[in-house]
């Protein structure tokens, strides 16, 4: 492990090779999974302003979750999650032309109808961080529904840090991810 500051970071972030590829996994990480995606507390101000951007992409199923309990929920483990329909898609996803699951949030940001992209842990994938008192892990998590990413991540190259820079810069800023790629570069030239 690494520390940058209150952060606690897992060596698999630097050596394991990532690249999202839709084409095999058509978005399922939105999905899967035992709950909703993680939400900091600031953002679900953010999630519930921009439900009229989003209203006409969500599904019927996920508007009347939405209506009904909101759209976040805590789950088993006392997480702020996204509300999630019967057990299964964020009520954030849409599908497109070709049945990939994509997510309303960063569709609608794309298109210039809110600056909110999505919750940063979504954006961060398959990174996951973990409030502790007096520091944050940041570790990679590895699930089977992303091996294709792994595969093609290794095919061209790409790390896991370097997969998710704007996502890490969003959320731990620049001068922190400078430092990140200092300390991957010489670590793996050890390697």
């Amino acid at each position: 492990m690494i520390q940058i500051h209150d952060t606690i970071i897992s060596l698999d972030v630097l050596e394991e090779s990532f690249l999202c590829d839709l084409s095999a996994c058509k978005g399922i990480c939105c999905v899967e999974g035992d709950s909703g995606a993680p939400v900091e507390e600031a953002e679900i101000a953010r999630l519930e302003a921009v439900l009229p951007a989003v209203w006409d992409d969500l599904a019927p199923e996920a508007r009347e979750i939405i209506e009904k309990q909101g759209v976040v929920y805590w789950d088993k483990d006392g997480d702020c999650v996204t509300s999630i329909i019967e057990g299964s898609d964020c009520v954030f996803t849409c599908y497109d032309e070709k049945g990939y699951c994509r997510c309303a949030i960063e569709k609608a940001c794309r298109e210039g109808k809110t600056d909110f992209y999505k919750p940063v842990s979504c954006h961060l994938y398959p990174i996951r961080v973990t409030e502790y008192k007096g520091f944050r892990a940041v570790n990679y998590h590895r699930w089977n529904v992303c091996q294709a990413s792994v595969i093609l991540g290794k095919k061209e190259g790409m790390k896991v840090y370097q997969f998710l820079k704007e996502p890490l810069i969003r959320k731990f800023g620049e001068e922190w991810y400078k430092y990140l790629c200092q300390v991957a570069k010489e670590y793996l030239s050890l390697s």
